[in-house]
């Protein structure tokens, strides 16, 4: 039997995958079969880690915030649920302030929580 000539689809196709895998290094930059492994892979580690980074950054700012609020002491009496009493009392007074704003504030300039949480005590 006599060898067909393939087309230029299969071509297209491996070519594409293989753009996805230009700083792979090795087999995983050279080998067709390695190369649809190593993408299919990363495009699920990324798909997954997308959801993981959030919860990662959320994690970080609740971490910053009651960092701030227990050094610098933001409500008069010491205790150990500060975070989550700043947080109730931001939605009590209804003031629209997220956890990323309120991280980069405690950490650029702390002052300023200290006065947030003055202004949640004077709303009446």
């Amino acid at each position: 039997m006599t060898r067909v000539p393939r087309g230029y689809i299969a071509r297209r196709r491996r070519t594409k995958i293989r753009s996805f895998a230009s700083n792979f290094r090795g087999a995983h930059l050279r080998l067709n079969r390695m190369i649809t492994q190593q993408v299919r892979r990363a495009f699920f580690s990324s798909h997954r880690d997308r959801g993981r980074q959030k919860r990662d950054f959320r994690r970080l700012w609740i971490t910053r915030i009651n960092a701030a609020t227990r050094i610098y002491k933001v409500f008069d009496s010491y205790s150990f649920d500060s975070y989550s009493k700043l947080i109730h009392n931001l939605y009590k007074k209804e003031l629209i302030l997220n956890r990323k704003m309120l991280a980069q504030v405690a950490v650029s300039n702390p002052n300023n929580l200290y006065t947030i949480s003055n202004k949640i005590k004077t709303i009446n």
